[in-house]
């Protein structure tokens, strides 16, 4: 009987078989994450949840333990998908395996199209800290350009074609490039982390600073719709993109092991390395409104920047410190635009091998056996809809980039919900089946779905998204993220109906018939076509 591994072969992409191991891939799943950026960014908005309420303020540990729940979950659907069907097409191929070629295509959508607006964030930020990192060395003025919106576009501009190029270039040097940025980022985080502690620990933190207390685990007696809903909400975000590992599962050694495995352990290491830094922040720091506490509205775009000067002191070694850590934003950012670019790419060859999406995006260079189309067209829709976006409205970018949880919540779920349908006639057969292929993945599902639901009431409130004046951002009177967040998905409708002619083989269900997975039984050639 044919197996997985060989029919695994028998619907070769082209891609290069083993260029990667565990190692890599659990580098290339937290790098796509951005860690220190993720932090950065959301860790006073976590905090802003409670409203003032400093006992809410002072859980965010444990909204950051609650949200990593849902995201171990889903990590073990995609281990378990991955290990029978290591196709790197993932949510799109499983999907339409479980749920029919519509429901595939739109799970392939929700990826690409997340990817494309998180690419602009991405890019804006490499370029903003680039101008902050160079300025750190004594130039003023260079610093300043971080701030000016048309100097961070043009700079963020040139980080995606840069990036775009290195993922061009081959799976393995984008790997290396990361275990540099990554290897970094995660020094520097941790340096942060223990200077902080430390100096609270020895009595030389601020006159705000707060010993640590086991108390900051526990979510009793937060509200559920004020405080800990709209936390997660912001939570779930920072653990978004594990899930490149498993993209470029058809590159790695034993592609039906290694990537699951990376997608599990990458969620691990993101649970230790957010409690570790949050903890020490919010010790530091407090959650105060004052200085450079945690819920002082000053500080919630960047906690970071304000902190790095009160941790590492004014000293020669603290400067050059403060310098180093501006650079792991820099560095996370660019990191994350790389590894999105990369199961982006992957995510539309599968789809074109599929016969889901115009052939050209399943050409492959001969010499590096990346995607050419699909690479390069990535950063070419990153690049123009960024520059887009930013030419139309700052606001209606907030609002696109705001809406990736609605995103995030729809594919990871669909891949949850996929996974138990799937293996829906071996559940039973053992307790683990049960457990990681049934009860998991629907659990992680379940709470998504609810998170979806309660984002897209929540961001539908006219002010929920504020200008720069203070007035409300919407759309015919909906909150502008929920409209462009729900917008963006069914978009996927409108290139299904222009498509669908072209695409009859793959939409009828002769290329990825449906089909419920059975022990023993081999998951059909992905590349033949039915008669």
């Amino acid at each position: 009987m044919t197996t997985v591994a060989q029919e695994s072969r028998a619907g070769d992409k082209g891609l290069k078989k083993g260029a990667i191991g565990l190692v890599g891939s659990v580098v290339v799943a937290t790098a796509s994450t951005a860690p220190a950026y993720s932090l950065a960014a959301s860790l006073g908005f976590i905090v802003a949840t409670g409203g003032g309420d400093l006992l809410a303020g002072l859980k965010s540990p444990a909204v950051i333990i609650l949200a990593f729940i849902p995201m171990y979950f889903i990590a073990q659907a995609y281990k378990e998908l991955n290990q029978t069907d290591p196709d790197c097409g993932t949510t799109f191929t499983w999907a339409t395996r479980a749920f029919g070629a519509v429901t595939g295509w739109m799970g392939g959508w929700a990826i690409i199209i997340a990817d494309v607006i998180v690419m602009a964030n991405l890019a804006y930020i490499a370029g903003q800290y680039t101008f902050v990192f160079i300025g750190g060395f004594g130039l003023p003025a260079v610093a300043a350009l971080g701030a000016n919106v048309w100097a961070s576009t043009i700079l963020g501009l040139l980080w995606i074609a840069l990036m775009t190029w290195i993922c061009y270039r081959g799976i393995e040097i984008s790997a290396r490039m990361q275990y540099a940025l990554l290897g970094f980022e995660l020094v520097l985080l941790l340096v942060f982390a223990l200077t902080a502690l430390i100096r609270v620990g020895t009595g030389q933190g601020e006159s705000y600073s707060i010993p640590f207390d086991w108390s900051w685990f526990n979510p009793m007696g937060m509200d559920f719709a004020n405080v800990l809903a709209p936390a997660l909400l912001t939570a779930i975000f920072i653990y978004w993109g594990w899930d490149s590992a498993v993209a470029v599962n058809e590159e790695t050694k034993d592609p039906g092991r290694t990537p699951g495995r990376a997608a599990v352990l990458s969620t691990v290491l993101l649970l230790a390395t957010y409690l570790l830094v949050t903890v020490a922040t919010i010790s530091f720091a407090g959650v105060g409104t004052k200085g450079v506490g945690l819920g002082n509205p000053a500080n919630v775009d960047d906690v970071f920047s304000a902190m790095a000067p009160e941790v590492f002191g004014s000293s020669a070694i603290g400067h050059v410190l403060q310098v180093l850590f501006a650079a792991t934003i820099l560095t996370s950012a660019a990191a994350s635009t790389q590894t999105t670019i990369l199961p982006t790419a992957r995510t539309s060859l599968s789809m074109a091998v599929h016969k889901a999406m115009p052939a050209a995006f399943a050409r492959m260079h001969p010499r590096f056996l990346t995607p050419t189309w699909s690479t390069i067209g990535m950063g070419i829709a990153s690049c123009a809809f960024f520059l887009l976006f930013t030419l139309i409205s700052q606001n209606l970018l907030a609002a696109l980039i705001g809406s990736l949880g609605l995103m995030i919540a729809f594919y990871y779920g669909l891949t949850g919900l996929a996974c138990v349908w799937f293996y829906r006639r071996t559940l039973l057969t053992s307790p683990r089946n049960f457990v990681f292929r049934g009860l998991f993945p629907f659990l992680g599902a379940a709470f998504l779905a609810v998170i979806f639901v309660y984002g897209v009431q929540q961001y539908a409130l006219p002010d929920w998204l504020t200008d720069d004046d203070g007035g409300n951002v919407t759309i015919f009177g909906i909150g502008a993220t929920a409209v462009v967040g729900i917008v963006g998905l069914l978009v996927g409708f409108v290139l299904i109906a222009l498509y669908w002619r072209r695409g009859r083989a793959f939409f009828s269900g002769r290329v990825i018939p449906r089909a419920p997975y059975v022990e023993g039984q081999p998951v059909r050639d992905p590349n033949r076509v039915l008669d």
